[in-house]
């Protein structure tokens, strides 16, 4: 201290003896301290830039971890050189400018200013690496965590900020948090979104009902495909059109959506589509028929065993074969549905009849398109192509061998056919 001011000393006074006045040798003084002291600053910066922090990457990309490439990869360590020469100019100031107080304070104050920057900035970037580190984690796709380090790096800024306008305004920083208080009500206006969004997020992640690479469906949004980010505010979906949809976070909760990450992990997709039989075409199923249909590999058996048990409950009734009403007949539509059943038990895509997956053939009730028989099955692709070709293959078979059970799917009548009735209309009038 006696060293530095006998030094500084000297130097005023070997400045007055070449001829200047006190204030100019003063302000000569001066100004080469402070360039002397930013020049330090800046080789002190090049010397940990150059070095230190080039030393610590090549050790870092040596290194077999890979938490701390995350650090290098969000420039951590670059942002933290940076206080280095702020550090070196606030010693060396305090050192050297006693004798200049309005001056001190003024570089006090930008040396504080930057300092609270460059620790905020510092600290953003260590969230963003501590987020990129848990994005590797197979926890990270259960609980989302971008939400919660955005609402961590929104407080780091605003008391940085506060901080910042302290120093700018002259005021102690606890003063300007009690004026907050008076703002209260206009700072929860502005953020709502904010707040509901974290909210939101918050029981989101803890209840499981989200998480990225999820298949959502939102149908009040017009959303329709994967999640590729949960943040406090919004939630980004891709659709299967390659278009993007960003929702608030908040309508997750407020609004109902579908999430099919059940249906994945069961590793089954479900299939239910029905196909409308003409009513006009059921009918019982005829001796002639019966042993056409016993041609059917798939329901050999079955007709068989059924007829057994037909004829034998027909003769401990004493229903005899002349009364076609009362005594127990196959139908070429209950013959069709066993079909469909053994048909979908063999198919190779599909799952077996077995919990958790049901397989069903049945009827729904009738309508004036005919009689709906609908198909109940899990398929064992759930991949939207792949799903799509089991269940067009399946249906393109059933709608094939249709005919093959005197059965026929109901169609609206189109113009041609009313063209056509009115041809053998005018046919059958004519003869």
């Amino acid at each position: 201290m006696l060293y530095k001011t006998s030094i500084l000393d000297n130097f005023l006074i070997w400045l007055e003896n070449l001829g200047l006045t006190t204030n100019t040798a003063q302000l000569v003084k001066i100004s080469i301290t402070v360039f002397s002291i930013i020049l330090l600053a800046f080789i002190a910066h090049l010397i940990i830039k150059k070095i230190l922090v080039t030393a610590i990457h090549k050790f870092v990309r040596k290194s077999k971890t890979k938490w701390d490439d995350y650090l290098i990869k969000r420039k951590v360590i670059q942002s933290l050189a940076h206080l280095a020469p702020a550090l070196i100019i606030l010693y060396s100031t305090q050192l050297t400018l006693e004798g200049s107080p309005r001056l001190l304070d003024i570089i006090n104050s930008g040396i504080f200013i930057y300092i609270s920057l460059v620790v905020m900035i510092t600290l953003d970037a260590f969230l963003s690496a501590l987020h990129d580190i848990y994005l590797t984690l197979p926890l990270a796709k259960e609980r989302p965590m971008k939400g919660y380090m955005q609402v961590i790096k929104i407080i780091i800024h605003a008391a940085g900020s506060i901080l910042i306008l302290s120093q700018l305004i002259g005021k102690d920083p606890t003063a300007i948090f009690a004026s907050l208080g008076a703002l209260a009500a206009v700072l929860i206006l502005i953020f709502r979104d904010t707040i509901l969004g974290f909210v939101s997020s918050i029981q989101l992640s803890a209840n499981k009902m989200l998480k990225l690479g999820d298949w959502i469906s939102m149908p009040s949004r017009n959303a329709d495909g994967i999640v590729i980010e949960i943040t406090v505010n919004t939630v980004k979906i891709r659709n299967w059109d390659k278009t993007i949809s960003t929702v608030p976070t908040w309508a997750l909760i407020n609004e109902s959506f579908q999430n099919w990450r059940g249906m994945e992990e069961s590793k089954g997709r479900r299939i239910a589509r029905s196909i409308y039989i003409d009513i006009k075409s059921i009918n019982f199923a005829t001796d002639d028929m019966l042993e056409r249909f016993k041609k059917f590999r798939l329901i050999q058996d079955y007709i068989n065993e059924k007829q057994k048990e037909i004829d034998e409950s027909n003769k401990n009734s004493g229903i005899t074969d002349e009364d076609t009403v009362s005594r127990r007949r196959l139908t070429n539509i209950g013959i069709f549905r066993k079909y469909i059943e053994e048909y979908l038990a063999r198919h190779p895509k599909l799952h077996p009849n077995k919990p958790p997956y049901i397989t069903l053939v049945r009827h729904l009730q009738p309508t004036e398109k005919g009689l709906p028989i609908q198909i109940y099955v899990f398929s064992k692709e759930y991949s939207w192509s792949q799903y799509e070709k089991v269940q067009a293959d399946i249906f393109d078979h059933i709608f094939a061998v249709v005919p093959e059970f005197n059965l026929s799917v109901f169609q609206s009548p189109s113009g041609e056919d009313f063209k056509s009735m009115a041809y053998l209309n005018r046919e059958a009038e004519d003869t």
